[in-house]
C-alpha cells in the first residue's frame, strides 16, 4: 500500500498546549498528549481541524459520578459569557498562528482548498482554524467576520452546553440525540452567514433538532467532524441512520471519533479495546451510506482513545486494520484525505471552485 497523508477532522491540541502553557513541546517528541510534530511526521499525519474550544472554568465532571441503572447521564455544563469566550478564543487562535510562525514551514494554517492540497502533496502539516462552540460570536455576527478574516474556516455551533445559537447533546448513554430544542433564530442567522462567507458548519455536538435545522437551511454539504454511528453505539453524541443518510444525500461526510465511549456498543469507558472498534464504525458508514461520506475525526487530545491507538503514531496501524477489513487503496485515499478535500472545495468560497452541489430552496 502506497503511503498517503492522513487528514483528521478534529483535535484539541491547542487547548492541551494552552493549559500546559507549553508551545515548545509541540516541536519535541513527547509521551504527553496525542500529537506533536515529530510523532505526526512518523505517522504520515497530514494535518486537520485544530479546534479552538473554551472550557467552563472550575467545571469538571466524570461520567461515573452520574451513573444510571444501565449507563450514565452527565448534565449539560452551564453557558459561558461571550466576553470570556472571545478572549480565550483569541488566545488559542494566537497560539495556532505562533505555531505556524515557529514551524519553519513545516505547518501552515490553510484558508483555501488549493493550499490544503499543496500541503498534503508536499509534506506540510495543514491546520484548519476551527471553533468548537460559538460562544465567542455575538448575535450581530461582527466577531464572525473578524474571525473569518483571521482565518476561521470551520465552526461548530455548539459544544455540549447551551448557547445563544442552540443546544448541544448531553453525554448520556443510552440515549437518542433528540434531547432538546433546535437552533434559535440567532443560530439560523449564523448558519446563513457562514454559508455566505464559506465557513464550514460542523453539526457535531448539536442535538437532533438542531441538526435538522442546519440541514434545512444550509446550501453546503452537511458535516459532522467527530461523531459515530448511533446504531452501533447508542450514546446521545452519535448520529442516527436518518442523520447519516442526510449527510450522504448532501454530499457531506462524518469523521469517525476515536472516543472509547462513542465506539463501544455498551457505551463503556474502558480503553482496552481493539482498533477494529474504529474500523467497525467506518465500515458501517461506508457500506451503508457510501465510502465518499466517511473520514477520520480522532478527537486527539480531547478524549480517551483506545489503548491500541495510543496516540497519532497508531494511525498506520489503523490503516492496516482498514486494509485487512477489505478497503482498497483508492477507498483508503478517500477516507484519509480525499473526502475532506471534496467537501471543503464545495463549502469554502475559493476562487474557481464553482457552486455548491447541495442547494436548498
Amino acid at each position: 500500500m502506497s503511503p498517503f497523508p492522513i487528514f483528521d477532522g478534529h483535535n484539541d491540541t491547542l487547548l492541551r498546549l494552552e493549559m500546559a502553557n507549553d508551545t515548545p513541546s509541540f516541536f519535541q517528541e513527547s509521551t504527553e498528549g496525542h500529537i506533536d510534530l515529530p510523532r505526526a511526521r512518523k505517522s504520515n499525519f497530514g494535518g486537520g481541524f485544530f479546534a479552538v474550544y473554551t472550557p467552563n472554568e472550575n467545571y469538571e465532571v466524570k461520567p461515573e459520578d452520574y451513573a444510571t441503572e444501565n449507563g450514565y447521564d452527565v448534565p449539560l455544563p452551564p453557558p459561558i459569557q461571550q466576553e470570556n469566550a472571545l478572549a480565550f478564543t483569541n488566545a488559542l487562535a494566537s497560539r495556532l498562528f505562533r505555531l505556524e510562525a515557529a514551524s519553519a514551514g513545516q505547518l501552515k494554517v490553510v484558508r483555501q482548498t488549493e493550499e490544503l492540497k499543496f500541503c498534503l502533496e508536499n509534506d506540510i502539516i495543514a491546520a484548519i482554524f476551527h471553533i468548537e462552540g460559538a460562544e465567542a460570536i455575538d448575535t450581530d455576527l461582527d466577531a464572525l467576520h473578524v474571525l473569518y478574516q483571521a482565518g476561521l474556516r470551520s465552526l461548530g455551533i455548539v459544544w455540549s452546553r447551551p448557547n445563544k445559537f442552540g443546544e448541544g447533546v448531553p453525554f448520556r448513554y443510552p440515549s437518542s440525540p433528540d434531547t432538546g430544542a433546535g437552533l434559535t433564530e440567532a443560530g439560523k442567522n449564523l448558519v446563513r452567514e457562514c454559508n455566505q462567507l464559506g465557513i464550514m458548519i460542523d453539526t457535531t455536538h448539536l442535538n437532533e433538532k438542531g441538526f435538522w435545522d442546519v440541514a434545512n437551511l444550509t446550501d453546503a454539504p452537511l458535516v459532522a467532524t467527530h461523531s459515530n454511528a448511533h446504531a452501533l453505539s447508542p450514546i446521545a453524541r452519535n448520529l442516527t441512520d436518518q442523520q447519516l443518510a442526510a449527510i450522504a444525500e448532501s454530499n457531506g461526510m462524518v469523521g469517525i471519533n476515536y472516543a472509547v465511549n462513542m465506539l463501544r456498543e455498551d457505551g463503556g469507558l474502558g480503553s482496552d479495546i481493539s482498533l477494529d472498534e474504529i474500523v467497525r464504525h467506518i465500515a458501517y458508514v461506508a457500506e451503508k451510506f457510501g465510502v465518499d461520506h466517511v473520514g477520520l475525526g480522532s478527537d486527539f487530545d480531547g478524549t480517551t482513545v483506545p489503548d491500541s491507538m495510543q496516540d497519532v503514531t497508531g494511525l498506520p496501524k489503523l490503516l492496516d486494520r482498514l486494509q485487512a477489513h477489505g478497503f482498497q487503496e483508492h477507498e483508503l485515499q478517500k477516507i484519509t484525505h480525499q473526502n475532506w478535500l471534496r467537501v471543503l472545495k464545495h463549502t469554502w468560497r475559493d476562487v474557481g471552485t464553482g457552486p455548491s452541489p447541495h442547494q436548498k430552496i
